[in-house]
């Protein structure tokens, strides 16, 4: 009788071992899962974050495109190049060896004007949007950008930005959409998270 009731009391708490670990086990999981994908995108933001530095840095330095401030006959004589460049130096970081950018994800590039470079706030308007066009962009150094200037939302005339004393400032921001990368997104496949990362900075002066 006693054998019987320890080996009754010892099934028991086996039994209770595993509906333990059952309860137990998928929210472990989800917590393993859910520290390697913020990871991942901590990953995907650091990438988007080096790519509007290094187009605002362009941006900063090439500001009207050269020359007399201004967009009539012989002013800003390579204005038009300008933007191309900046968003060319988006892409290359966008595309470099390593990165987990997938290029069809990126919703826009946004080069703009603010207010100040302390606020970084937008000015209304004064905005030129560029979208995903694999091989139709402009072409730099030879090579079509995947990204084209969206002709409703070109506000923003290179030949106008003056680098005088004060300086304007410029923003570029690019809007991308991540995807899960583990089997978390087998269970949140409905959800959209979507990043966003900017970076502005001063024209560089003329010292004038």
């Amino acid at each position: 009788m006693i054998r019987l009731l320890r080996r009754q009391r010892g099934t028991h708490r086996r039994g209770q071992a595993l509906v333990e670990m059952a309860m137990v086990l998928p929210i472990f999981l989800l917590l393993i899962l859910g520290t390697l994908e913020f990871g991942i995108a901590f990953d995907h933001n650091l990438t988007l974050e080096y790519a509007t530095r290094e187009g605002a840095r362009t941006g900063s330095a090439l500001a009207n495109g050269g020359g007399p401030l201004g967009c009539g006959a012989g002013q800003s004589p390579n204005a038009a190049t300008v933007d191309d460049n900046v968003v060319a130096a988006v892409e290359r970081v966008l595309t470099s060896e390593g990165s987990p950018i997938k290029l069809p994800n990126v919703t826009e590039i946004r080069i703009y004007k603010v207010t100040s470079a302390s606020s970084g706030a937008e000015v209304p308007g004064s905005v030129n949007r560029w979208t995903y066009t694999p091989g139709a962009g402009p072409l730099v150094n030879g090579t079509p950008l995947d990204f084209s200037p969206d002709g409703a939302m070109q506000g923003w005339p290179t030949c106008s930005r003056s680098n005088g004393n004060p300086a304007d400032s410029i923003g570029v921001s690019v809007r991308y959409n991540y995807n899960l990368q583990t089997s978390l997104g087998a269970l949140l496949s409905v959800v959209n998270f979507q990043m966003r990362d900017h970076t502005v900075m001063a024209l560089n002066p003329t010292g004038k």
